[in-house]
């Protein structure tokens, strides 16, 4: 069984092969679901940790998933494919893939991949801390409850949130639209998330908490 249990976007079109590569996944303890179009894996990969793309896709390009994808986010993702030319891997790596692996191959090696990119990704994975301390600001999962220098910041649960998402990966730049993925789902309007920033910047007191990183998204920023 796995030490941590993830949660895995299995996309492609084959449904016995999605079946049986999901009760392995379930074996050794993770969290897969199954999607079988391009479409359907660009509205599913925000909420998990890892995506495993077959690039043979019955209604989108497989490279051209991997690079809305990565335009996007930083989720890992693997490539599945039947192709196995020097140039296919090149475009799928280049594409944004973080790995490729050509069919057949074995569960096995399968893993030992996932396990070396989610170790490679590590450094911007969420810090899992049940209170995020940063400075003088504080952050508590468990009570949702925000402080400044001891004094609590009155915070609307989707600030809270959205604080808590920025700060949980303080190296990394968050896309928009993995930031609106994760804390608003599919009901949101571009101007949310400004909307938000601007708020809790106020509440906090500086700007400096939420950086924007223009043409890209925000960052956390460190005083």
């Amino acid at each position: 069984m796995a030490s941590t249990a993830w949660r895995v976007l299995v996309a492609g079109s084959d449904g016995a092969e999605a079946e049986d590569l999901m009760r392995m996944l379930r074996r050794h303890g993770h969290e897969p679901s199954w999607v079988r179009s391009g479409d359907a894996a660009l509205r599913g990969y925000g909420d998990v940790d890892l995506l495993l793309l077959d690039l043979e896709l019955p209604d989108l390009d497989g490279l051209e998933v991997c690079r809305r994808v990565r335009s996007d986010s930083t989720v890992p993702l693997i490539a599945l494919t039947a192709r196995g030319d020097e140039l296919d891997r090149v475009l799928g790596l280049r594409a944004g893939a973080d790995d490729y692996l050509v069919k057949p191959y074995s569960f096995l090696e399968l893993m030992a991949r996932i396990e070396a990119v989610m170790r490679r990704v590590a450094q911007v994975r969420p810090d899992t801390a049940a209170v995020i301390r940063r400075g003088p600001l504080r952050i508590d999962r468990a009570t949702r409850q925000v402080t400044v220098d001891g004094r609590r910041i009155d915070v609307t649960p989707k600030e809270f949130d959205l604080l808590h998402l920025l700060a949980s990966h303080p190296d990394a730049v968050l896309p928009r639209k993995e930031i609106m993925q994760r804390v608003w789902g599919d009901s949101w309007s571009r101007r949310t998330i400004d909307t938000h920033v601007s708020s809790l910047r106020g509440k906090l007191g500086r700007s400096e908490w939420i950086l924007t990183v223009r043409g890209v998204g925000f960052q956390f920023g460190r005083l």
